[in-house]
């Protein structure tokens, strides 16, 4: 397997910590250490966790729109992933720090006695 496939995404990360660094030279570094490339390592791979977890994972995003009139408002929903029920938590003109609390407490109640079956929530780490 070249170094291109392979070390490219770690050699991604380390630019992005400002520690340029070639492909090559990752795959060089984990080859050496005995770390095989990640559709070799032992466990499921992340498609088919979140194929087997499916029943167990909410998805969260928060998002902006911009109206017609210019106004930016912003938007928070949840999936639950095993049925794609979306739930939309709320829309505001101006989030504060407690907004988002608020809208997981509503998630809570609109779960109701469904609340214990999740484990797992994903969010987009777009905007972070």
């Amino acid at each position: 397997m070249g170094a291109r496939n392979w070390a490219t995404p770690a050699a991604g990360e380390l630019v992005r910590a400002d520690r340029p660094v070639g492909a090559s030279t990752v795959w060089a570094i984990l080859k050496r250490a005995g770390i095989d490339p990640a559709p070799r390592r032992s466990g499921p791979t992340c498609a088919q966790f979140l194929r087997s977890q499916t029943s167990e994972i909410l998805a969260v995003d928060f998002f902006h729109v911009d109206t017609v009139l210019l106004r930016r408002l912003y938007c928070m929903v949840v999936m639950e992933i095993c049925t794609r029920r979306v739930h939309l938590m709320g829309v505001t003109a101006r989030p504060t720090g407690h907004w988002p609390v608020q809208q997981a407490r509503g998630l809570l109640m609109a779960l109701d006695d469904r609340v214990d079956r999740f484990r797992f929530l994903i969010r987009d780490g777009a905007g972070s």
